[in-house]
């Protein structure tokens, strides 16, 4: 009897661990350690990186939100699929927020790693202030990725 309690104990904790292996979460991105799906280059500035989970919970990174749209915009089905996408805080360095609920700074005084001056930050009182500092044009997740596809830069 006992080992049938222990054999039960150990096949009901294997199910526990095998549950918890397959959940679908955003992983931290090891930044200077990863290329970015899109472009390849390594993602190594933490104040810019992206990152997208696929529905099987595979993690994709990017270098920039610029690389993420651009990625979505040509691989329509994994952005349906995608459990995540998120971008970086660039007032949190490496802090990952949801890049459709993120407010989007497009200025020449901000510099993002590809070059379309797009910077995530948290909310939009945040992106309005730094507009207000650095100029440029505030924008939500869909303008942003329409601006990086159509390569709209700031004058």
């Amino acid at each position: 009897m006992k080992s049938l309690n222990l054999y039960l104990s150990c096949l009901v904790l294997l199910f526990v661990l095998l549950l918890a292996g397959c959940q679908v979460e955003p992983q931290p991105i090891a930044y200077g350690e990863v290329n970015c799906a899109h472009c390849q280059m390594t993602v190594s500035d933490n104040r810019y990186g992206a990152e997208m989970i696929n529905d099987k919970g595979k993690p994709f990174y990017f270098d920039s939100a610029e690389c993420l749209a651009l990625y979505l915009d040509q691989n329509p089905d994994q952005a349906e699929k995608a459990a995540y996408v998120l971008v970086t805080d660039f007032t949190k360095p490496g802090e990952l927020m949801d890049a459709r609920s993120a407010s989007f700074i497009q200025s020449k005084e901000l510099p993002s790693p590809m070059g379309m001056y797009l910077t995530a930050v948290a909310d939009e009182a945040t992106a309005t202030r730094m507009q207000q500092e650095v100029g440029g044009r505030l924008l939500n997740w869909e303008q942003a990725m329409t601006s990086v596809k159509s390569n709209e830069k700031p004058e």
